[in-house]
């Protein structure tokens, strides 16, 4: 296999000081924790340790717990190796019990030994961010940095510069040729340094350590001229995509021979993402259909009662890149429109039957798509699927519409906990839904499907909008 020619994987300085540490922690802890409660270190507790450890930095990766944290949040860093820790002592009890040795293991030395661990990973983390940040903030390993083009995502960028004191920068300033009614309109408030070839200078002189270019896509020969310029300096030359593509769902290096590609429309569930994101439907919605079984009966029995028609009503929705899929709701209205015409329900609709305004008001109706979960055409968390007829309507008035298929339709989404559910009946509440839908395909991870379904349970299952 040949290596990639244009870019290179790049990732965290502190990651491997991370791992370590990490590591060092769950084996300090297991210490101290024997020492006070007398534990020997016996085959069985190795065995155990070894799982802990093993299966925490796997959970660790899946969780981005390693990746750059100079721009990330404390709180953020802090619950992402929890979360990894006590994934891993989870995994610790469950095969423990398959395997039968769980009556081998001392529960309050287990106990311990993860509060331990809790607390020393936590507390090596807060001694290095403390120490960091006050080495910046008494201006120590400060970094200039300047950036080339006052575009939006130059403003994006001083932002998140501004508000990240921890981060090290000192920001000198934007840099453009263009004159001040040209500018993006935010940035005009910002004074700007100078033009582009100060910039250049600046850098040459050694007064510029960071130089981010943040120029428009279509300016490809400006930037280059700025590269080639900059080719006989020592500055770290950073390119910020252009706002339109950074805000895409997905953007991945490719590679096609010894060619490499940038995609920006492609399904972030590929490879062992996919793996995870499908064990998780699976378990979730088994534990979860365990649980509810009693009252999906219950209910069936109140639809096919209180009212003519069938119990299950199974609705013509695109899935996983547009495919059709059957999702499956309890019947609420007194008719099941399936056609190219679908008629959304507004308040006081006369076709929702009493019943089901009550089940459709507590999402009650939308249980049966647990089955769709197991079956593979849904997942727990996702894009909440419309109608063939809606979506249709929306591709050609919302941009990036068709993107939300690029992740299968969930029960539960990013969109809904923050509001955007029910009757959609202006196209701001549609274009704010899809905004939420497709930050939640960027962004996704385990971590955030686990805030996601938390939410939910507090806040979720009832809303207004929802009739």
């Amino acid at each position: 296999m040949t290596s990639s020619r244009t870019f290179k994987p790049t990732g965290s300085s502190d990651a491997n000081f991370y791992r370590l540490f990490d590591i060092f922690a769950l084996f300090t802890a297991f210490q101290c924790s024997a020492l006070f409660y007398s534990l020997e270190l016996t085959p069985i507790y190795m065995v155990a340790v070894l799982s802990v450890a093993l299966s925490f930095l796997y959970c660790a990766e899946i969780l981005s717990a390693y990746r750059s944290w100079r721009a990330g949040k404390f709180r953020t860093m802090v619950m992402c190796a929890w979360g990894a820790l006590f994934i891993s002592f989870a995994f610790l009890l469950l095969i423990s019990f398959v395997f039968k040795f769980s009556d081998s293991l001392s529960r309050i030395g287990l106990g311990l030994w993860f509060l331990l661990s809790v607390a020393y990973m936590y507390g090596w983390r807060l001694a290095t961010y403390l120490f960091k940040r006050n080495r910046r903030r008494l201006g120590i390993n400060l970094r200039n940095v300047a950036i080339v083009g006052a575009t939006e995502s130059a403003v994006h960028l001083y932002n998140e510069i501004n508000k990240n004191d921890e981060l090290g920068f000192k920001f000198l300033g934007f840099y453009d040729d263009r004159k001040p009614e040209r500018l993006f309109e935010n940035s005009v408030k910002h004074d700007v340094a100078g033009r582009i070839q100060d910039a250049v200078t600046a850098a040459r002189n050694g007064n510029i350590g960071v130089l981010y270019i943040a120029l428009p896509m279509k300016a490809d020969k400006r930037i280059a001229d700025i590269l080639l310029q900059l080719g006989d300096t020592t500055v770290d030359v950073h390119i910020i995509p252009d706002f339109l593509v950074s805000s895409l769902i997905h953007a991945r290096i490719e590679h096609v021979g010894e060619l490499d590609t940038l995609s920006v429309f492609e399904s972030p569930f590929i490879g062992a993402r996919e793996f995870i994101k499908r064990t998780e439907d699976i378990v979730v919605s088994s534990i979860i259909l365990a649980l509810i079984s009693p009252i999906l009966i219950a209910i069936a029995f109140a639809v096919k009662f209180t009212s003519k028609g069938p119990v299950i009503f199974k609705q013509d929705r695109y899935g996983l890149d547009g495919r059709k899929i059957k999702v499956w709701k309890f019947r609420s209205m007194s008719v099941t429109e399936n056609s190219s015409v679908v008629t959304q329900a507004t308040k006081n609709d006369s076709r929702i039957t009493p019943l089901g305004g009550f089940l459709r008001r507590t999402s009650l109706d939308e249980l049966p798509q647990f089955i769709n979960v197991l079956k593979g055409d849904m997942s727990i968390v996702g894009p909440r699927p419309h109608a063939v007829a809606h979506n249709e309507e929306y591709r050609k008035k919302v941009e990036f519409y068709m993107l939300r298929h690029k992740a299968k339709p969930g029960i539960t989404g990013w969109a809904q906990i923050n509001g955007w559910r029910g009757e959609t009946d202006t196209l701001n509440k549609m274009e704010k839904r899809v905004e939420f839908d497709l930050h939640y395909i960027k962004h996704w991870s385990l971590w955030f499907d686990v805030q996601i379904i938390f939410m939910t349970i507090f806040k979720g299952f009832k809303n207004a909008n929802a009739y």
